[in-house]
Order: structure tokens, then sequence, then C-alpha cells
């Protein structure tokens, strides 16, 4: 690389990390940027330029508890902590995480301006024609939150398909948005916003009547909130969609030309669950041993 093109990429990085994250620490050693030219150089493939280069480029979505910045500037959560592990035992020892909207996840991977996204991502067959995904190291359930006393009495998608008048606020590109099309939610009941955060300001400001997202993202929400005038839902009713469980198993994607790349995750995230090690990653992050994956592997759900 030339020193101009190191100066280029330095000036890039920064402008990102303002723009991104307001500011990122100056000694976080995951630099936040969106990166350019992840292309494989010299017939390489991902993987092997990754291990070459000593880093690899993921990208990330402001969803707790799965991806988030911490107030220094770290990316954390329970997707960044798992790829972590799982890329330093592969011998890529550093991330250069890039925070950015859920939905520019799959098409900043097809760009090539990350190697990996990970974000409590939900393997999808439709997602699936567009990407590779690596096997589940989670599986979670749908959860909603309303204000304080439940006023429309909502306890499940159907209820709020059948009050015209419920608006509901959901994360844009977020599996979420097709639940509530299938159980009858009309597209003008949905308030589409771009991160948790922002859920939960339209439910305070009375945009919205409910919230729904992951249940250890609800849940971890509410309590960042520290809001007494909203409560989550608890008897909640989970939604089937063509009489099947929307319980949902969450994995990292690849390009789909990146076979062995996802081979060898999937080696070291199997050590990982076996091991038991998964389930400690995941603790910190309020998942517990009903979150665990079990045995389900990436091809077995799309075959379903």
């Amino acid at each position: 690389m030339t020193k101009t093109s190191i100066a280029r990429w330095g000036a890039m990085a920064i402008l990102t990390c303002v723009l991104l994250l307001g500011g990122c620490g100056a000694g976080t050693q995951e630099a936040q940027q969106v990166a350019g030219g992840n292309t494989t150089e010299s017939g390489q493939d991902t993987l092997k330029k990754a291990k070459s280069q000593g880093f690899v480029t993921v990208g990330f979505a402001n969803e707790k508890p799965y991806a988030y910045a911490s107030p220094d500037g770290k990316l954390t959560g329970e997707a960044v902590e798992v790829a972590r592990v799982i890329l330093k035992r592969m011998g890529i020892n550093e991330m250069n995480g890039v925070l950015t909207e859920f939905g520019s996840l799959i098409p900043g991977l097809k760009a090539k301006r990350f190697d990996i996204i990970t974000a409590g991502m939900y393997i999808t067959p439709k997602r699936a024609q567009e990407v590779a995904f690596a096997n589940p190291e989670y599986s979670i359930g749908e959860a909603l939150a309303v204000k304080k006393g439940n006023p429309l009495g909502l306890k499940s998608y159907k209820d709020i398909a059948a009050k015209p008048q419920a608006k509901v606020a959901v994360m844009s590109g977020g599996i979420e948005t097709e639940y509530l099309e299938k159980s009858g939610v009309k597209k003008e009941q949905m308030v589409l916003v771009p991160d948790q955060p922002s859920a939960i300001a339209a439910l305070q400001a009375g945009r919205a009547d409910a919230i729904t997202m992951t249940g250890p993202s609800l849940q971890a929400m509410l309590e960042s909130a520290k809001d007494d005038q909203l409560e989550r839902v608890m008897d909640f009713v989970q939604p089937e969609i063509e009489g099947k469980s929307v319980r949902g198993y969450g994995a990292a994607a690849f390009r789909k030309e990146d076979e062995a790349f996802v081979k060898a995750y999937n080696e070291e995230l199997q050590k990982l669950k076996e091991s038991g090690e998964l389930l400690e990653i995941l603790k910190p992050f309020g998942f517990t041993e009903q979150e665990l994956p079990g045995d389900m592997t990436a091809n077995e759900l799309l075959q379903q």
C-alpha cells in the first residue's frame, strides 16, 4: 500500500468514526471504519487474505444485545464477542468493526465493504438467496413492549392487526416486519425506525403503541431506558407464520463464494458449543441455555 493510500484510508476511518459513532476512542484497537477495497487480491480467497493480513472487516448493526458500541467506542455484544473469539482461533487477531444500519448489512457484504456480517441476523431462505450463513450461534423468540398497563391490551401480533388504530414501531430491515405483515398487520400500522433507541423513543413519544424486537434485545433496551412507564408484555403469544413457529436462529453471514471461510468458521463455532464456552460468551448479554441453538445447522433450517 502506498503512502497516499494509507493516508486516504486513515482519513476515511476517522470520518466514519465521527459519523457513525460520534467519535471513537483513540485507543480502540478495532478501528470502526467503512472499509472499501475488500476484494481479494492475487487470486486469494477472503479467508486466506484475512489470515495473511491479520484482520477482517465485519459489519454490525446497532442492536443490543447483539452488537453495539460501548461509551468508550468499543464494539461489543453477543454477535461481536462470538465472532471475536472464533476469528482469533482462526488466526485472525483483529476485527475492523463497522457499525451500520441493519438494512445496510447484506448490501454492504455483497458490495465487499464487509467480509462478514453478524448482528443477530436470522437465517431465512430469502436471505440465503443472497448470502451464505454459518451455523446458528443462538435461537430466540420475539417480544413486545407497551406503555404501562398495556392500554390497548396487545398480547400478540394478531391483536395489533385486529386494532387498526394500533401502531407498532419496528426496525427497518428486521425480520419482524415480515412477521407482522403475515400476521395481518397493515404497513400503515408499522412505524419503521433505523435502530432500537428510535423504537423506544417512538413508544415514549406516543408515535407507537407498541414496539417489537427479539426478547433479549427488548429486555436490554427496557433496562437501558429505565422508564417505569414502559413494560414488557410477559404473556406475549409468539407468532406462527404459515403454521410454523417463528423461533429464530441467528448466525454470521458471508458472501456465497466464501465457502472455505464459512467452513472454517463453523468448525470453531462447533468447538465452542461442545466445550460449553458458547453459553459463557452469551450469558453476559441476557442469554440462557434456552437460547442455545442445539445441534441445528443452517442447512437444516433452510430445508424446513
